[in-house]
């Protein structure tokens, strides 16, 4: 394994700044930190990019997971999983569709704001299914009424997942509630997944929202890991990117889960400025001083 010093000149002009320019791809973009060599890794094992590839399987995810599961097998109208930012749902969504059987048709609308008809024109996009703007309401819902029946007729439903829900007005909501009405006691052609922060489950539990929420048939709420899973996905997420050995000492890791309250965002941010630090003070090991300086530092708040 290279020295600091060797990794950093390598990775560096004279004036320590990294070569490259703006209009081409930095010689140093695809390798990012210069500590990955330091520490023998592969990649950055922190990224706050919702990777499956690093989903760690913790009792709560592996919980929440199973609840998406059970809505799709039992072909629940409407499934809700909710669970503070940064709590790791975005990486289970990213995961059902790379896992998802070939007879389900997906769609997934991110952010999808707007009212009563434009939320057609949302779903259609997802579904890669073609819908003018200007399409009168009723012509669009006949459009994709005929669209499930067809990929029924293929073999396959219909599901639409829907990220950051807490985004979704009431009006949006009791529009979803009528298209999941067009399921009978014969035809399965519409599963609706709604994934969002805590106040979804606020907007749902509302007196006016009660048709909706009898809609509901599978919900779970991602909370933080407990303390005994923070050091075993710090583990697992630098194992993954290529460590062959313990970086983060267990007192660091119980500090890093006390700040974080388990959330694997705010896990991964402290985590990513670790290894930052202890490259730039040639340590081999992040021990509990480092997060300590690191969270003082940074005004990480626990």
């Amino acid at each position: 394994m290279q020295d600091r010093e060797a990794i950093a000149s390598e990775n560096s002009t004279p004036t320590g700044l990294p070569t490259g320019d703006g209009n081409h791809e930095r010689p140093w973009a695809s390798k990012f930190l210069i500590y990955s060599e330091y520490f023998g890794l592969s990649g950055r094992p922190f990224s706050l990019l919702p990777d499956p590839n690093f989903l760690f399987w913790s009792a709560i995810h592996t919980r929440a997971y199973a609840m998406l599961e059970y809505g799709l097998a039992s072909f629940a109208p409407i499934t809700v999983i909710t669970g503070e930012i940064g709590a790791g749902k975005t990486t289970l969504i990213r995961h059902l569709l790379r896992a998802a059987a070939p007879d389900l048709c997906i769609g997934l609308i991110s952010n999808a704001h707007g009212e009563r008809g434009q939320l057609l024109h949302w779903i259609s996009s997802s579904l890669n299914q073609a819908a003018d703007r200007w399409m009168p309401y009723v012509q669009c819902f006949s459009q994709f009424e005929a669209f499930l029946h067809s990929e029924q007729a293929a073999g396959r439903h219909v599901v639409l997942i829907f990220d950051e829900a807490q985004n979704l007005s009431a009006r949006m909501l009791e529009e979803l509630r009528c298209l999941s009405n067009l399921n009978s006691e014969q035809d399965e052609l519409l599963q609706i997944i709604l994934v969002g922060q805590p106040e979804l489950n606020e907007i749902i539990g509302r007196p006016g929202m009660r048709q909706f929420a009898q809609r509901v048939s599978a919900q779970f709420h991602l909370s933080g890991m407990p303390m005994e899973a923070v050091g075993k996905y710090i583990a697992h997420r630098l194992k993954v990117a290529g460590a062959d050995r313990e970086i983060f000492s267990p007192a660091a890791c119980d500090l890093v889960f006390a700040t974080s309250r388990g959330l694997p965002r705010v896990i991964n941010q402290i985590c990513d400025y670790a290894l930052v630090y202890a490259f730039a003070d040639d340590r081999r090991e992040v021990d509990l001083e480092l997060i300590s300086q690191l969270i003082k530092d940074r005004k990480f708040s626990h």
